[in-house]
C-alpha cells in the first residue's frame, strides 16, 4: 500500500507542477482577472489526480479475471475457499485505492500553497530547474 501510495503521490505532484508550468500564462491571466489561486489551478489539479490514479484503477479491473494476485493465489493454494480469497483480494484492492487516493489528495492540498506567493502570484522559483 505504501509503495503504491508513494508512486501515485509522486506522479500527481510531478504532473501538477508540469501542468502549471506549461500553462503559466493562462494562470497568470486568470489571477490578474481576480480569480483565487485555487480557481486558477483547479483544472490542473483535477487532471493530475485523474492521470495519477488511472493505473491503480485500471489494475483493479483486471485482478481476478486476467491476473491473480499473490494474496489470492496463496489463499487458494493454501486451501481456502474461492469466496474467502476473492473477499480478501477485494479488501486489499480497496485499501490500495483508498491509500493512493488519500495520499495524492492530501499531498496536493498541502503542497499547493508552495506554488504561490503570499500575494497570490505564481512562485517562479518552484518551476525553475537549478
Amino acid at each position: 500500500m505504501v509503495g503504491n501510495a508513494m508512486t501515485v503521490t509522486v506522479v500527481t505532484m510531478k504532473r501538477l507542477r508540469d501542468d502549471i508550468q506549461a500553462q503559466m500564462s493562462l494562470e497568470k491571466t486568470t489571477l490578474a482577472l481576480g480569480a483565487t489561486p485555487r480557481q486558477a489551478t483547479l483544472q490542473q489539479v483535477k487532471r493530475s489526480l485523474v492521470i495519477a490514479l488511472s493505473p491503480i484503477i485500471d489494475n483493479t479491473k483486471t485482478v481476478g479475471l486476467i491476473s491473480l494476485s499473490g494474496a489470492m493465489t496463496g489463499l487458494i493454494i493454501g486451501g481456502a475457499s474461492l469466496v474467502e480469497a476473492i473477499q480478501l483480494q477485494m479488501v486489499v484492492m480497496n485499501m490500495l485505492i483508498g491509500a493512493s487516493t488519500m495520499s495524492s489528495i492530501m499531498s496536493t492540498y498541502f503542497c499547493w500553497p508552495n506554488f504561490f506567493t503570499k500575494a497570490y502570484q505564481l512562485e517562479t522559483k518552484v518551476f525553475s530547474i537549478e
